[in-house]
């Protein structure tokens, strides 16, 4: 995945999930400590979990990780995800997206986080 290579070769540990449920399982795990993440990006349409529904579940159980949460999307014309885009305080990657920007917006929400 470009993504995981990207910033690989910029000095992250990256983990991947193969989808939106897989990543809700490693935020937030059924037994044993919660484990720290620097940044998180996720899609906003997966399979299993929407990228909206991970959100979600996170302003509920883990809201100190919505600092640290980027969403992608290529979708902002259906109704869904116009709204969720209006109504998340979460910076939004529009794909496609030059790999400079995702540096960039890395850097800042980590930076901020």
């Amino acid at each position: 995945m470009a993504l995981r290579r990207c910033l690989s070769r910029d000095g992250w540990t990256v983990e991947e999930a193969t989808d939106g449920r897989v990543a809700l399982e490693k935020l937030i795990p059924a037994t044993g400590a919660r484990p720290h993440f620097d940044l998180i990006i996720c899609d906003l349409r997966m399979p299993g979990c929407s990228g909206a529904e991970l959100h979600e579940r996170l302003k509920a159980e883990r809201p100190e990780l919505l600092r640290r949460l980027i969403v992608a999307t290529g979708d902002t014309v259906s109704d869904e995800a116009a709204d969720f885009v209006r109504r998340t305080a979460c910076p939004v990657l529009q794909k496609p997206f030059e790999l400079s920007e995702l540096r960039a917006l890395v850097h800042r929400v980590v930076e901020g986080a």
